[in-house]
């Protein structure tokens, strides 16, 4: 009786995970709005460059910007691919997609770690592209300096970039010692 109450509770646990699906498929319709965003950015930016706001067209620095701000709406979005994609395939179910020609290759290799490291490199690509538009900012005719602003980002930036080396460095000691104990067990049974 014991042994089927504890069986139940184990099925119940492991079924759960197919609670995270209605998420990733929210994850799809913000993608998607996302995606509509990108593309009213793009028209901004076609709109500014070729007749410009008020029949005045983008200055460079304008134009800078609107670029900076459509390559960080990419970086956001490749962000929650990743996260769509890897972790459904991580935490959810196996993506029966073998056959397919253009799967990523970096489907073959993710789990927990890889995909915290990758998500942690996005994030630092995302702080990049603010930080760029920050600096591009500073050119501004009557821009007003904020010190603090410009410390907290380039602090943040770090931080993301200190996280980044840590996870990744975290990730290899742990993917060595997997190998290791991999090679003595192997080493074990045929020795």
């Amino acid at each position: 009786m014991l042994r089927r109450v504890e069986q139940g509770i184990e099925w119940a646990v492991f079924a759960a995970r197919w609670l995270l699906a209605p998420v990733y498929l929210g994850l799809i319709a913000g993608q998607i709005f996302f995606s509509i965003t990108f593309f009213e950015g793009l028209w901004h930016l076609i709109h500014g460059v070729t007749t410009g706001t008020d029949g005045a067209r983008f200055t460079e620095r304008e134009a800078i910007t609107a670029v900076l701000t459509l390559l960080d709406m990419i970086m956001v979005a490749n962000l929650v691919i990743m996260v769509l994609i890897g972790g459904y395939a991580t935490f959810v179910s196996r993506l029966a997609i073998e056959q397919e020609e253009d799967r990523p290759d970096w489907l073959d290799h993710i789990d927990p770690g890889t995909l915290k490291t990758k998500l942690a490199g996005a994030l630092v690509s995302i702080s990049g592209i603010h930080l760029l538009q920050t600096f591009n900012d500073l050119s501004k005719p009557g821009y007003q300096l904020d010190s603090a602003k410009i410390a907290w980002q380039l602090g943040i930036h770090v931080a993301f970039i200190a996280t980044t080396v840590l996870l990744a460095w975290a990730d290899l000691v742990f993917e060595r010692k997997v190998k290791a104990a991999r090679e003595n067990e192997r080493d074990r049974q045929h020795g």
